[in-house]
């Protein structure tokens, strides 16, 4: 069996957390900032983790991480 490659832009945008979990940023807060409350920007500073639905994909694609 050949090695699984690891998707490279995945790989850039998550981290896994000390008890295994994906840590990733919020959409949104790239551009179109005016139109957007002050709270609404301060709340997409955060990171957050990816749902436990998703966690099955984000395995496949990143096999090693």
């Amino acid at each position: 069996m050949p090695k699984m490659k690891t998707h490279r832009g995945a790989a850039k945008r998550f981290k896994k957390t000390g008890t295994g979990k994906l840590k990733r940023r919020k959409a949104f807060k790239s551009h179109i900032l005016t139109k957007k409350s002050a709270k609404r920007k301060r709340n997409l500073r955060k990171g957050t983790l990816v749902d436990s639905s998703q966690l099955k994909v984000m395995k496949k694609v990143l096999p090693y991480i």
